[in-house]
């Protein structure tokens, strides 16, 4: 892998849903809505947030010693789950 370029898409763990919890309201208040459903499935921040809507989000975290909350960077609508993962 290339320093700076994004890793291969992997599913989604504990510490993605966690990320994406973070950064939910950030999110909702962006696009003015509430997502009834939040679910991570993979790990190059594609977000479930309906039976067939997903969001691709880019977030932020910075170092540890800044110790700064997760930032919601930029992001993606109207995407399907077969929608390949790309930098944005």
């Amino acid at each position: 892998m290339m320093c700076g370029a994004p890793s291969a898409t992997q599913p989604a763990t504990a510490e993605t849903q966690h990320i994406a919890d973070q950064v939910r309201s950030q999110l909702e208040e962006k696009e003015n809505k509430k997502f009834p459903v939040f679910k991570a499935v993979s790990f190059k921040s594609q977000v479930h947030v309906g039976d067939e809507d997903f969001v691709h989000l880019r977030v932020f975290q910075s170092l540890p010693h800044e110790n700064k909350p997760l930032t919601l960077s930029n992001y993606q609508t109207n995407k399907a789950k077969h929608d390949e993962l790309t930098y944005f």
